[in-house]
């Protein structure tokens, strides 16, 4: 039958713990698990101090290899150790450090030790710890005391299968005692945990806007301007052109032709070049202008007068 082999394999799993716990006695075990593998056994052992699981150039795993085969027949029996990095979140561990403390100081102790125990469990991060010590302590008669702190899962499938949970003896002159330890891990997710998400927040970032850049331009030099000042310009006085009459020629009839003064050339008028405010800012100077005389229009004489005065004389 199948259910033959199943049950004759975990009782054969159950001997092969009891005499590995038994055989690395106070060493510090926290769980061995056994798999199959192809290449044949493999059982991993879970410890706070590998250095003596290991033994001196491995001499305890040798001894556990050979008794492996002879006794339980096992194949192939290979041996892996782990490391636990923190003591106090183990319940086999802590349950072992407080039977060792109580066989080393006493049961008079034993309140101190509890305290202590559940303070540095609730250090290393756990929920929740209880701590149960019963036997004769610390009189004649048998009870039980409770240490707690935190929160703890009491029913439930949480209790059960989150919760980690361990027992262990302690032998002392007065008896036995028993030591019963949980501890509610960290890493428990509750099923009535809610957690409320936050709307994520869009943050829109504003993008500097490149302004074009300016060509360069270089700087005009602007010069003043200077006001210039108008030249004054004199006008010239025309000559005043007299007419004379002329006599009448009994000979000949004829009309004397006004006669016209001839106008002398006009003189031109140098006019003054514009001074510049910045190199002098005196006054620009008139030059006076000369008159020219006017002269008198001579008379036209005829040709028959001239001999008339000639006769005469």
């Amino acid at each position: 039958m199948i259910e033959r082999d199943f049950i004759a394999q975990k009782t054969k799993e159950y001997y092969i713990r009891e005499y590995i716990e038994k055989k690395l006695d106070r060493v510090g075990i926290s769980q061995i698990k056994l798999k199959k593998i192809p290449l044949g056994e493999k059982i991993i052992i879970d410890t706070n101090r590998p250095s003596l699981v290991v033994g001196s150039k491995g001499a305890n795993i040798k001894s556990l290899t050979k008794v492996l085969k002879k006794k339980f027949k096992l194949e192939n029996p290979q041996i892996e150790i782990n490391e636990v990095k923190n003591l106090f979140l183990d319940a086999s561990l802590v349950a072992d450090y407080i039977s060792n403390s109580l066989e080393r100081f006493g049961s008079k102790r034993f309140k101190g030790v509890g305290h202590r125990v559940l303070q540095n469990v609730i250090n290393a991060g756990a929920l929740g710890v209880e701590v149960i010590i019963s036997g004769k302590i610390p009189g004649s008669r048998a009870r039980s005391w409770r240490f707690y702190q935190g929160y703890l899962k009491k029913c439930g499938d949480i209790s059960v299968s989150g919760v980690r949970k361990a027992q262990k003896p302690a032998l002392l002159k007065s008896g036995i005692i028993g030591i019963k330890v949980s501890i509610m891990p960290s890493d428990l997710i509750l099923p009535d945990t809610i957690e409320i998400l936050d709307e994520p927040i869009q943050v829109v970032e504003e993008l500097p806007v490149e302004k074009p850049k300016k060509k360069a331009t270089k700087k005009k030099t602007t010069k003043k301007r200077v006001s210039k000042k108008k030249a004054k310009t004199v006008k010239k006085e025309q000559p005043i052109v007299a007419t004379v009459p002329v006599k009448e020629v009994k000979q000949e009839e004829k009309v004397v032709e006004e006669i016209m003064v001839k106008e002398e050339p006009k003189q031109e008028v140098v006019e003054p070049t514009p001074v510049k405010e910045e190199v002098s800012k005196e006054p620009v100077k008139e030059l006076p202008v000369k008159e020219s005389p006017v002269e008198e229009p001579k008379e036209m004489v005829s040709e028959t007068e001239i001999a008339e005065e000639n006769k005469k004389q």
